[in-house]
This record gives C-alpha cells, sequence and structure tokens, in this order.
C-alpha cells in the first residue's frame, strides 16, 4: 500500500483524510517537518509515499494527478509531492534540510526534490484547483472554486486524447469514455479491454474469411465494435491512471496485429470466391508500414532540434487557426478512425478487391501528402539535428553485418552519402527485381549492390535534412522486393507466405520504433544481426529466390520458414523486454483541463 505523510494541523471538517484514503493511499499524521522525516524513514523503501499539507483545498482528481500517476517518478501539486522508490533517496535527502523558508512543506520538499535534481512532473490542472489558503477568506474561495467545477465532468474529458482524427473525435469518444468508466468501476484493467479489442478483430477477421456476405456484414461491425474498444482502452488508462510497461506494449503491436489480421482475413474470403487479392492485401500492409515509418522517423529526426521553423511549419500553424482546416486536414490522410470506418463499411457492402482499392488509393494519397510536406519543411529550415536523433535514424535503418562491413569500408569512400545512396540502391533493387525473371542472378547482384549502398547511407551520422527518410526507403525496399518475388514465383502460397514474412519484420520495426519512442533504446544488436537486418534479409530472399529457380513450389515453403524463423526470435524477445524491463510507458496524454 501507498503511504501518505498529512502534515500540519487537522483542519476541523476537511474531507481530505478520506479523500486520500479513497485513492487507496495508508494516511499517517505529522505535526511538524521534524515528525514528518521520522514518519518518512518508517515508510517501506519499496512504496510510492506522498507528503500532502494538511490545510489542502482542491479536486479529488487534482490529487490523483499528482500522487497516482505511474510514469514519474516525483509529481507534484500545490499542497502535495509524490515519489515512487526511484525518487525515493531524493526525498529523505529534502526532508532531512532545516524547515527554512515559507510556504506549505509539500511545496518546499518538492522544489528540493527538483533542486537536487529528480525531474518533478508537474501536471497541468486546468480547472482544477489545488491549493493550500492561508486565511479562513482563502480557504471559503478555494472551496468555492471546488464546487463550481465537477471534478468527474473534468476527469471524462481529460480521458480523451488531445489530438484524434474527425470520426474517433465525433462518433466514437463522445460515449467510449463512458464504457471507460464503466470499465474503471468494475475493475477492469486497459490491458484487458486491449485484449478483448483484439480477440473481436480476429472474430472479425474469421467473418471476413468466410467469403460469405453474412460473414463480410458481421466482420464490418466487429471491426467497428474492435475500434470502440480500442479507443476505450487508452480512456481507461488516462481515467484511472493505469499505465503500464506491458499496456504500452500490447497498445503499441495489437493495433496493427488487427489490421494486417483483417487483411488477411480480406483475402482469404476472397480466395474462397475465387479472387486472389493476396498482392494487394500485401500492398496495403507494406503501404501502410512506411507510412508509419516515415512519421516516426520524421519526428524522430526533428523533435529535438534546433532552429527548427520553417515557412512551411508557420503556414501550417496559421492554418490551425482556422478550424475546419484542422479536421479537413487531419480526415484526407485517413488516420486509423476514418480508416478502420472506411474497411468495415466497404467490407460489410462491397467485395475484399473494393476494399483494397480503396485503401491502396486512400493511403497512398495520405503518404504523398504528407510526406510531401515533411519534405518541404525539411528543406525550408534550417535545423541542427544532435547527436541523438542521427541515432535513433540509425537505429531505425536496421542495418545488420552486411551492411555495416559495407559502411565500414565504402563508407570512407562517399562520406554523408545518406538518403541518395538509400535511393540509389533501392530503385536499383526493385527495378533489377521487375525486369528479370522470378530467380535471375541479377537479383542477387542488384540485392548485394543494395547492402553495400544501404551501408554507405548509415556509414556517417544521419544529420542531413533529408536523412530521416532513409529508414522509410529502407523498408519500402525490403517489402517490395518479397512481394515482387513473391508474384513472380507465380505459385500457391508464396503470397501468403510473403504476407507473412513481411508481417513479421513489420513487427519487428513496430517494436524498435516504441523502444526508442519510450526512451529505452533500441533493440540489442545480437537481434538485429540475429534476423539479418533489412540487408541481410533481401540478400537471403534473392538467393533463395535463384537457389529455388527450378522448384518454384518450395518458395512459399521457404518464405515461412524465414517467417516463422524472425517472429520467433523477434517476439520471445520483445515480450522479454516489455514485460521485465522497465521501460517507460508511452501513452498519448488526454485533452488538457
Amino acid at each position: 500500500m501507498s503511504t501518505v505523510i498529512l502534515t500540519g494541523l487537522p483542519v476541523p471538517g476537511s474531507p481530505l483524510t478520506d479523500e486520500l484514503r479513497s485513492l487507496g493511499f495508508d494516511v499517517r499524521p505529522a505535526a511538524g517537518p521534524e515528525e514528518a522525516a521520522a514518519v518518512l524513514a518508517g515508510v517501506p523503501a519499496d512504496q510510492r509515499v506522498a507528503v500532502v499539507d494538511s490545510a489542502f483545498v482542491g479536486h479529488v482528481h487534482a490529487l490523483r494527478l499528482a500522487l497516482t500517476d505511474p510514469r514519474f517518478d516525483a509529481c507534484a501539486v500545490s499542497g502535495a509531492v509524490a515519489v515512487q522508490p526511484g525518487a525515493r533517496a531524493a526525498l529523505e535527502k529534502a526532508a532531512a534540510l532545516p524547515a527554512e523558508g515559507g510556504g506549505p512543506y509539500a511545496d518546499r520538499l518538492a522544489a528540493a526534490v527538483e533542486a537536487a535534481g529528480t525531474p518533478v512532473h508537474h501536471p497541468e490542472l486546468g480547472t482544477l484547483v489545488a491549493t493550500v489558503p492561508a486565511t479562513g477568506a482563502e480557504r471559503a474561495a478555494a472551496e468555492a472554486a471546488v464546487a463550481a467545477v465537477d471534478d468527474e465532468a473534468v476527469r471524462l474529458r481529460t480521458a480523451v486524447k488531445s489530438r484524434d482524427g474527425f470520426f474517433t473525435t465525433f462518433f466514437i469518444s463522445p460515449y467510449s469514455r463512458y464504457i471507460a468508466r464503466w470499465c474503471a468501476r468494475r475493475g477492469l484493467t486497459p490491458n484487458q479491454v486491449t485484449t478483448a479489442s483484439l480477440i473481436t478483430a480476429l472474430i472479425a477477421a474469421g467473418c471476413a474469411a468466410t467469403g460469405e456476405r453474412g460473414g463480410y456484414v458481421a466482420a464490418g461491425v466487429l471491426l467497428l465494435v474492435s475500434f470502440v474498444l480500442d479507443c476505450t482502452d487508452g480512456q481507461l488508462a488516462r481515467y484511472s491512471l493505469q499505465y503500464s510497461t506491458m499496456g504500452a506494449w500490447l497498445d503499441a503491436t495489437f493495433d496493427r496485429a488487427k489490421e494486417y489480421s483483417f487483411y488477411a482475413g480480406l483475402a482469404l474470403g476472397a480466395a474462397r470466391n475465387g479472387d486472389d487479392v493476396w498482392a494487394l492485401a500485401l500492398g496495403a500492409m507494406i503501404l501502410m508500414t512506411c507510412r508509419h515509418v516515415v512519421d516516426f522517423a520524421f519526428n524522430e529526426a526533428n523533435h529535438d532540434a534546433t532552429a527548427n521553423t520553417s515557412p512551411t511549419a508557420a503556414l501550417s500553424d496559421k492554418l490551425d487557426s482556422v478550424g475546419w482546416t484542422v479536421w479537413v486536414r487531419r480526415m484526407i490522410i485517413l488516420p486509423i478512425g476514418e480508416r478502420w470506418a472506411m474497411i468495415a463499411v466497404l467490407t460489410a457492402a462491397t467485395s475484399p478487391r473494393i476494399v483494397f482499392y480503396a485503401l491502396l488509393v486512400g493511403c497512398a494519397f495520405g503518404a504523398l501528402y504528407t510526406t510531401a510536406g515533411r519534405v518541404l519543411r525539411s528543406l525550408t529550415r534550417k535545423a541542427k539535428r544532435t547527436d541523438r536523433a542521427a541515432q535513433a535514424l540509425a537505429d531505425l535503418a536496421d542495418s545488420g553485418p552486411v551492411a555495416e562491413l559495407a559502411g565500414r569500408v565504402v563508407g570512407r569512400l562517399a562520406p554523408g552519402a545518406g538518403i541518395a545512396a538509400a535511393v540509389i540502391g533501392s530503385v536499383a533493387l526493385l527495378w533489377t527485381a521487375w525486369a528479370y525473371g522470378f530467380g535471375a542472378r541479377q537479383v542477387i547482384i542488384a540485392a548485394a549492390f543494395y547492402a553495400v549502398l544501404a551501408g554507405a547511407a548509415v556509414a556517417r551520422p544521419l544529420k542531413g535534412a533529408l536523412d530521416w527518410l532513409v529508414p522509410p526507403v529502407f523498408r519500402a525496399a525490403e517489402y517490395t522486393t518479397v512481394l515482387i518475388l513473391a508474384a513472380k514465383a507465380d505459385v500457391p502460397g508464396a503470397l501468403p507466405a510473403a504476407f507473412g514474412l513481411v508481417a513479421a519484420v513489420a513487427y519487428h520495426h513496430y517494436d524498435t520504433v516504441y523502444r526508442i519512442r519510450g526512451g529505452s533504446g533500441a533493440p540489442p544488436r545480437w537481434l538485429v544481426w540475429t534476423i539479418g537486418g533489412h540487408d541481410g534479409r533481401v540478400l537471403l530472399t534473392a538467393v533463395l529466390a535463384s537457389v529455388l529457380a527450378t522448384r518454384a513450389a518450395d518458395f512459399p515453403v521457404a518464405l515461412t520458414v524465414l517467417a516463422v524463423f524472425v517472429a520467433l526470435v523477434v517476439l520471445v524477445e520483445s515480450i522479454r523486454f516489455w514485460v521485465s524491463s522497465g521501460a517507460p510507458a508511452v501513452h498519448d496524454e488526454g485533452e488538457p483541463a
């Protein structure tokens, strides 16, 4: 159990003690700073501990934000400070200092903890109240301010993400937040809701795989239900502050698992009716994954860059002041809410082929729109990227042993090759794979050339204006090569096997992204080397196609074996990391109060 040390003389009629107990705290009184330090010494070191001024007046949710958020080692509002075991030593040192100065004791402790080098998070309260009044008149005014604001209404509103798509904002969140509250009051966790969303989506994929109109209708309905639950899990996490490393992992990976499983279900359903759309399904998965990598790479390259301004960004900020343009620009990029709604409706009303055509056209337009804008920003700004950003891009590149060896040799001859080398190598590889027949040795040569240029591209820090495009170019080259070779094999099972391989590799790349976003760094090098890196997998796939040129029927088996190997290695390490590493959770914030 967590402990609150309530300092100062008790205030008659104050509900503070009961409110703290309702938040799960064991309340221990302390008349002054010296007694508070003694009580603190008696609290087990592995417990969360808080110090709250007995004269505190404020909303219960303000206390909840300050005292129970698991994402921060230290957190404070006026009159209350809480630390987790990681910041316990800093709080004890602050409590041992002479009790000098005015103001609430909890505020002085928070300032001392921060001054000693431990970051203290101060949640944005907005309309919520958190104060320690000095006089009776001030206390009466503070209590009136508390009564004027509906604590629960604010809590519900802040459970919703601050930036979301039009469909999610106006068609899902108005009621999903109440589902989140219903779940919280019944003790359900965000992870349980996330799992329910995944199961619902998998059932939807199974319905789509039947190939029958009734199955398609059921699949569309269930996909929308899955999306409602997908919104609910994050809102539940924000509503009840139930953040966790496992939750971050589930939330980061299940969305892709649900969407790509549904693609597979549609492809299986179409096959039952004699329509082979596996190439379209794989193309949609490739397009979506590459689009996400563009987002991740651009954000990682620029989030801590200095002098990070451009006329394009200024124009975008100006358009944000015109409300309707914000929603239009969010809708035309086909975010997850609009995308899943479109998939659900078209699945119920049309055919899998039409679903994939709409996906490819819509996502291609969204990808071109966002990428063009980001390229223009990069070319017109004078940003100075940090070493951390360059390392993040290098990690996202996913270079294997072949590219690293080539980089050490060729990189010295072509310093700063960056995006140019990546594009040249990728275009040469894709053109060769497309132009020559299945199993042609020219494809192996092109794959080797690609690996060499891939090494040259990352041989120097990726700090160029467009170097953030290097990882998505590599993703497009690897995934599309697998698609082309599987299509060229022209044997049953080749494209489904290629779908499985790309899905396994894409999981690894998403896992890399969320580790970096969580501040935990990229996966270990042994993992990247074990699964070959993007360069090694491209070369191996080309070699397999050449070796099996006269036995093309065995190519799907080879791709399946490779997919299973990559999936097992990546999943085992990923699960170990997210469950046991203590990596920080990555969650979007809700709407400011």
